[in-house]
């Protein structure tokens, strides 16, 4: 499946575009303000997806961790805190491990996909938000092919193909 992602600046650009599409027989969404939102059509929204994957990893690392910590300051019988005794060196042991634990499910998890933003999805939504309106075709490379002739009659700001990829 191809996909044709093209952004047009006004609601009048878009559904003069949809219905040239349409003329030809090319089926086509708008999304935008009065018509498809982002969510409805299954734009997803990579901090959604980076934050879900983080607390995914956290439920494993963070008790991970801290039975990791835990072990390493039994094994190793490291007086790091002398004021918390022997069982409390252990148990901060325990929970710095946890610490980092926490750290690598936000790294590894996709916390930097939520801070630096990843994928098209968001400059996408971004645009949506700005008041811009988005055609999106589906279909054959040649279907795709046809739609962005007749897209480009529209001077669109933005025209991206994707081949969804198995």
């Amino acid at each position: 499946m191809n996909y044709l992602v093209a952004v047009l600046s006004d609601r009048i650009q878009a559904e003069a575009a949809y219905l040239d599409l349409e003329k030809e027989g090319i089926n086509s969404s708008i999304l935008g303000r009065g018509y498809k939102t982002a969510d409805e059509f299954g734009l997803i929204d990579p901090k959604e997806e980076a934050t879900k994957q983080a607390r995914f990893m956290a439920f494993w690392l963070v008790p991970f961790g801290f039975f990791a910590g835990a072990t390493f300051s039994l094994i190793t019988g490291l007086d790091t805190f002398a004021w918390a005794g022997e069982i409390g060196n252990h148990f901060i042991g325990g929970l710095l491990g946890a610490g980092s634990g926490a750290m690598g499910s936000v790294f590894v998890g996709g916390g930097v996909g939520l801070v630096s933003g990843g994928g098209d999805a968001l400059p996408y939504r971004n645009r949506l938000n700005a008041g811009k309106y988005i055609i999106v075709v589906q279909g054959s490379e040649t279907l795709t092919r046809q739609a962005t002739r007749i897209l480009r009659q529209f001077d669109p700001e933005n025209i991206q193909g994707y081949a969804e990829t198995n």
